[in-house]
Parts: structure tokens; C-alpha cells; sequence
């Protein structure tokens, strides 16, 4: 992840939007899913998911929510960055 790794809170990632580096919207962070017992981070559970995100046919959790890899984000400030290129 970018931003020199700088750390944040679930909370503060909740809730922003998430794009793509070329500014497609796929919706916003819904909640975070991690293995517990390392506590690494694996998805970003999508809320509200634009139509662009529904047509990528994404990995959905149990809610039908797509799912983004963590290791698709490139970047978190005011929005969450995705690299489009390691979700498709």
C-alpha cells in the first residue's frame, strides 16, 4: 500500500469512496475482512456497489457484497485507490 505505509484505523477507512487511478467509482468501504489469526487484511467488502463494480463479476461474501483483495489498493486518503488491473 502507498502513502508510506502509513497506518490507519478501520474507522477512518470505513465508509470512503472507493476508485479506481483512472476515477471509476466501484462504491464505498463497507467493512474489512482479515484473517484472525495473523490479523492480516484480505478484502474490502464493498457497500453500495456502482453498476461499472456489479459488471466485473467480483468475489462476493455471504451478503452477495463484492469484494475487492486488499492487495488491489494502492492508496488511501480521502478516497480508497484501487489498482483496476489486479481485480479483473
Amino acid at each position: 500500500m502507498a502513502e508510506d505505509d502509513k497506518k490507519y484505523n478501520s474507522r477512518q477507512i470505513l465508509g470512503k469512496l472507493i476508485v479506481t487511478r483512472s476515477g471509476k467509482r466501484f462504491g464505498e468501504v463497507g467493512d474489512l475482512t482479515f484473517e484472525t489469526r495473523t490479523g492480516e487484511l484480505i478484502h474490502v467488502v464493498v457497500k453500495n456497489p456502482t453498476g461499472y463494480c456489479e459488471g466485473l463479476e467480483l468475489e462476493k461474501d455471504k451478503m452477495g457484497s463484492p469484494l475487492i483483495p486488499f492487495t488491489a489498493i494502492v492508496a488511501v486518503g480521502d478516497f480508497v485507490v484501487v489498482a483496476e488491473e489486479e481485480i479483473i
